[in-house]
């Protein structure tokens, strides 16, 4: 933005009205936004505790399912064993573990005579054959209860992460929102229809902060970085215009320097050292210059 250009006092009104409704607006906004990440925040809490609760619950259901699965086998195998369905208590397993102390006692007690279904005493303390095979049927519906139970809570946790998942997106917001914001506040600061430093700079110790202390020192910096210009300018205006374009001209590595020192002199001291100036340069330095260009 070129130095020289100054703003009416009815447009500085309007823009100092537009940058007191913008910065309630953001404070408006960033409020909400704080707000809701709290809510969010603690959501997520809660729902992380529920996981955790979960995990120890599942834990333990898992445990105690395969506990009940394996025992569950364990006795429909004893009963197999033990009705010497197949002949395979007495054939199999009777040579094998007979003179093994407890494991004996699940072998079958007459090895020499037949299963038969009207035999009363000879199916593991059932009466016949029928009630032993409802009990056996009634033990897997057990185990597919219990595979049922655990199925249950395996899609309960995946519920709970997705709903966590999906809570992670307002943090997110919150995070891009805060990124959005920062640049604005640039974009305002730079641009070249607003009010000037000074004021932007009086304006920033009223806003947010953390964004504030961000955009002070970028505007302080250049605040200094003018001061200084402001002083080469009145340094190379003292000096003979000869002296002055000569070293201008040996700048051809920084001519934007050389021509912000230019533009912040007076006019008629900017014209005299143009005029003794290098053609070329003094063109390349004019062209820099230019508010159009």
């Amino acid at each position: 933005m070129p130095l020289d250009d100054e703003m009416t006092p009815d447009d500085a009104k309007t823009e100092k009205k537009r940058l007191k409704d913008e910065k309630k607006k953001l404070k408006n906004e960033q409020k909400e936004q704080k707000k809701l990440a709290r809510q969010k925040a603690k959501e997520i809490a809660g729902r992380e505790a529920e996981l955790e609760e979960d995990d120890d619950g599942n834990q333990g259901s898992v445990f105690a399912v395969t506990f009940v699965i394996v025992l569950i086998w364990v006795a429909i195998l004893c009963l197999i064993v033990k009705l010497d369905f197949g002949g395979f208590g007495s054939n199999v397993l009777t040579p094998v573990l007979k003179d093994v102390p407890v494991l004996n006692l699940i072998l079958p007690k007459n090895t020499d005579v037949a299963v038969d279904e009207s035999d009363s005493g000879s199916y593991g303390g059932y009466d016949n054959l029928k009630d032993a095979v409802d009990y056996i049927k009634e033990l897997e519906l057990e185990l597919e209860r219990a595979k049922s139970a655990e199925t249950t809570s395996t899609d309960e946790v995946k519920e709970l992460q997705a709903e966590v998942d999906r809570l992670k997106t307002f943090e997110d917001s919150q995070v891009e929102f805060q990124r959005i914001k920062t640049e604005f506040y640039e974009e305002v600061v730079y641009s070249d229809k607003g009010p000037g430093i000074e004021e932007y700079k009086k304006y920033y110790e009223e806003i947010d902060p953390a964004a504030a202390e961000y955009l002070y020192k970028q505007v302080v910096q250049q605040t200094e970085e003018t001061d200084e210009v402001k002083n080469y300018a009145m340094a190379y205006s003292s000096m003979k215009p000869k002296e002055a374009a000569a070293i201008f001209e040996a700048m051809t590595d920084n001519l934007d320097l050389a021509a912000r020192i230019l533009n912040a002199m007076e006019a008629e001291d900017r014209g005299k050292i143009l005029g003794v100036m290098d053609p070329e340069v003094a063109a390349k330095l004019t062209k820099i210059m230019d508010p159009e260009s």
